[in-house]
């Protein structure tokens, strides 16, 4: 039987090969090559980086009997940890500033918005592509990140000085991460979808960035309920509040009354007893946020970023699509 191919087929060799992307979403990763390659390496370095650590970590407590015995290890004093919470706190500048703002600006400056939308894709198509490429390269990051980080963090938590509500361990655990890549992601691309030009808009984004910083430690702790207790004046909390973040400090009297932590602060301990038997001052009152609000702080965080990112995406839809490029 004769071997020799017909015209009709084709040598492996010259074959296309087949792409894991073709057409709109492979060009939208060839232009953004650079910027993948460098945040997803960032990602991989970090979480490989936090294995390291806690296998360290977990080795050193092995050694010294932990659980089992008490150790004093302060994991968020060591030099590993400040690289991992470096990381993680740049990584939303990152992708606001370096992804987000030059992925439509970049485009409407350079003249390639135009080209593309006049071959055979239309705008919104071009659009769709362009934020699915964001979108996806901050939610990657995001549970990568997160996934590592929780794993190193909760089950060794005592052993952290930092507190859970705090944002080197909330926003970086659970689901808040990734929802906050999300959301900052989308603010870039929408500061760089109002300004159009691309080094304002990354000039814009690092500000929003640091603006939105302080006012999400303000929003953090309001997101949970916090509760009273009440115990006697100069005697220890009970153990159970080992974990429970303390929002606020007052003295009270035997009739409920709330004094500020320092109305007894006199110069010298007999104006201080008299102070005390002045207002009736038995006992000593916290407010506090318990740990086991934690995982439900976290979804409401997540569902607001989340809620945030669709506002400011339905937003860049609507203007790209009414506005010339």
């Amino acid at each position: 039987m004769s071997t020799t191919p017909t015209l009709t087929e084709t040598p492996a060799a010259l074959r296309p090969r087949r792409r894991l992307l073709r057409g709109l979403p492979w060009l939208v990763v060839r232009q953004h090559r650079t910027a993948l390659a460098c945040v997803l390496g960032i990602a991989v370095l970090g979480t490989l980086w936090i294995v390291y650590q806690r296998y360290e970590m977990v080795q050193l407590l092995d050694a010294r009997g932990w659980p089992e015995k008490e150790v004093r290890y302060a994991a968020d004093d060591s030099r590993g940890y400040s690289y991992v919470h470096s990381l993680l706190n740049a990584l939303p500048l990152v992708l606001a500033v370096f992804v987000g703002a030059p992925l439509i600006a970049g485009d409407r400056e350079s003249g390639t918005a135009q080209l593309v939308t006049t071959q055979s894709v239309t705008r919104r198509q071009w659009l769709t592509a362009k934020l699915g490429f964001a979108y996806a390269l901050a939610l990657v990051c995001g549970l990568m990140l997160s996934a590592a980080f929780t794993w190193w963090w909760k089950p060794h938590r005592s052993l952290f000085f930092t507190k859970w509500v705090e944002g080197p361990i909330f926003d970086n655990t659970g689901p808040v991460l990734p929802a906050l890549l999300l959301f900052m992601t989308a603010a870039g691309i929408t500061i760089g979808v109002l300004l159009r030009r691309l080094v304002p808009a990354m000039a814009v984004a690092l500000g929003f960035t640091a603006v939105s910083a302080y006012v999400w430690d303000e929003i953090r702790i309001r997101l949970g309920s916090t509760q009273m207790f009440t115990y006697p004046k100069d005697s220890d909390l009970p153990a159970r509040f080992d974990e429970a973040y303390e929002v606020d400090r007052w003295v009270g009297n035997a009739q409920g009354e709330l004094f500020g932590w320092g109305t007894c602060a006199e110069a010298t301990e007999k104006a201080q007893n008299a102070c005390i038997k002045e207002h009736g001052i038995i006992n000593d009152v916290i407010e506090y946020l318990d740990y086991d609000q934690m995982a439900a702080m976290q979804w409401t965080a997540a569902g607001l970023l989340l809620a945030g990112t669709a506002l400011l995406t339905g937003f860049v839809l609507w203007r790209v699509s009414r506005r010339p490029l």
